[in-house]
């Protein structure tokens, strides 16, 4: 008789034969070695779990590691923005371009665009990721599926600006709290402190961001439905931030001037005083649609999202719907450093009250 375990294994590999020459999701696939880690793992918490790591040395990674040894297979390597991509928009995997599941014609996303495509496509229930400047949480909106950036530095990196945190992609937040319990030591996962109604504010724009008004209408309506069901109440007031894309290029280039150090240190003072009042920042997780595989054009889609990278929050991407093209869009979820099990509490708790969503 053939092992469950040994099923969704089979199961996963076989999806990936047969879906990936048009998804384009996979740079490599483990079939042996997936097939050969099953016996020892079949005793462990995570009992032979098929997932996917994102990108050439996404098997080296911390969270990998940590996934394999609580008894996770891994069972290929997902794609990434190939040479000369511009912006990372898209990824590069062993059969080609990869395209979004839900709109062939536009990109899923990125860097971690194989991973949001293997998830959403039903290849794996559960995928690596980091996250530099939305890396984690654009693809997953834009393939309509849950994304989390940590805390930065709560897991290792080998990011050395400090911009760039672990991440997971899966189809519900419950799934991502599978993947932080195993991969933290034991005793550091943290308090779900948060419960509902859950203090919170939405903020379109944060204030300076220019905004597809069909992907705000949508975030617009997920607000409303959560605070209708109770799950939150909003603050008065929102969070506006000054706009933080300067100061990360210059992180990121190692070279701080004095005028983008002050514009980082005031969105944390703005931040802190904030979320000392407040559980949950909402906002869209990218100003635009996904868009054409050509690239984004003057638009930045880390717009919303690289401003919680400089401050460190963890933040996270539920799926808030669609636009009336058939493209998903993303509901950020931002909460305090270091809130990371909170913030999952929270998400779960949006992603029932949200409920399924089709285009």
């Amino acid at each position: 008789m053939t092992d469950f375990r040994d099923a969704a294994a089979a199961e996963a590999l076989a999806a990936i034969e047969r879906e990936d020459p048009r998804l384009c999701a996979f740079l490599d696939v483990w079939r042996h070695e997936a097939l050969a880690r099953l016996p020892a793992a079949s005793g462990l918490p995570l009992a032979g779990l098929p997932f996917a790591v994102k990108g050439p040395t996404g098997i080296r990674s911390y969270a990998a590691r940590r996934l394999i040894a609580a008894g996770g297979v891994p069972v290929g390597s997902t794609s990434v923005p190939g040479p000369g991509t511009y912006w990372k928009t898209w990824g590069l995997g062993a059969h080609g371009r990869t395209v979004n599941p839900w709109r062939p014609d536009r990109t899923p996303g990125g860097s971690s665009a194989g991973s949001a495509v293997a998830v959403a496509a039903g290849l794996v229930e559960l995928a690596t990721g980091s996250d530099g400047a939305g890396s984690v949480r654009i693809p997953a909106a834009w393939c309509g599926v849950f994304g989390l950036k940590t805390t930065n530095g709560l897991l290792p990196s080998p990011d050395r600006s400090g911009l760039a945190s672990a991440g997971v992609l899966t189809r519900t937040a419950a799934q991502a709290r599978t993947f932080l319990r195993h991969v933290l030591d034991d005793g550091s996962y943290g308090p779900e402190t948060a419960g509902p109604p859950l203090r919170a504010a939405y903020s379109p724009d944060l204030g300076f961001a220019d905004v597809d008004p069909e992907v705000a209408a949508v975030v617009q309506r997920a607000v409303r439905k959560l605070v209708a069901a109770g799950v939150v109440r909003l603050a008065d007031g929102g969070c506006d931030l000054l706009d933080p894309g300067a100061a990360w290029l210059a992180v990121r280039n190692g070279e701080v001037p004095p005028h983008l150090g002050e514009v980082r240190r005031e969105n944390d003072r703005r931040l802190d005083a904030f979320f000392a009042g407040a559980a949950l920042l909402l906002t869209p997780v990218t100003p635009n649609r996904p868009h054409g595989h050509g690239g984004p054009g003057e638009l930045y889609s880390t717009a919303l999202t690289w401003a919680f990278n400089l401050s460190g929050h963890p933040a996270a991407s539920v799926p808030a719907g669609f636009t009336p093209d058939g493209c998903p869009v993303g509901l950020h979820l931002v909460a305090r450093r270091g809130a990371d099990a909170s913030l999952l509490a929270m998400a779960c708790a949006v992603e029932e009250a949200l409920g399924p969503l089709r285009p």
